[in-house]
């Protein structure tokens, strides 16, 4: 008898919705960008970030079309268990994650004396690693 495949996907799940950051009024995000992560850009404002910004989470669902410049907002699962697309440093097990401002991860930087107030810009512990294009990780 083999052991079952894990689908660990739902299992803590946390949503929160962000508006989407424009860049000359347009949206930062479109409906091909689900699945992908993002961070932070401005007052409840989500977007892909820059490169080795903090992760917030994967972009779950944006509402209405992408014809609908600046009215949609962005479903942004926060928390809980989430697969990333992944990019050059691809993490290991156990490993912590930034964004790499075009929606994947990456390895996140040694801590260092230049780390930011608050602590390490590192987020997530990966929990799985999917070749060299996914990882998962609990956003925590």
């Amino acid at each position: 008898m083999s052991v079952r495949d894990q689908n660990l996907e739902n299992v803590g799940a946390v949503f929160a919705t962000f508006e989407i950051h424009q860049t000359g009024d347009v949206d930062d995000l479109k409906d091909e960008d689900i699945g992908k992560a993002v961070a932070i850009s401005d007052d409840y404002e989500v977007s892909f970030g820059s490169d080795g910004d903090v992760l917030l989470g994967k972009l779950a669902d944006l509402t209405l079309t992408d014809a609908d410049q600046g009215k949609r907002v962005a479903t942004v699962q926060v928390g809980g268990v989430a697969t990333l697309p992944a990019t050059a440093t691809v993490p290991g097990l156990g490993g912590r994650v930034v964004v790499d401002g075009d929606g994947s991860v990456k390895q996140a930087p040694a801590l260092a004396g230049n780390d930011p107030a608050g602590g390490n810009v590192a987020r997530g512990t990966v929990i799985a690693v999917h070749g060299s294009t996914e990882v998962t990780l609990i956003l925590n």
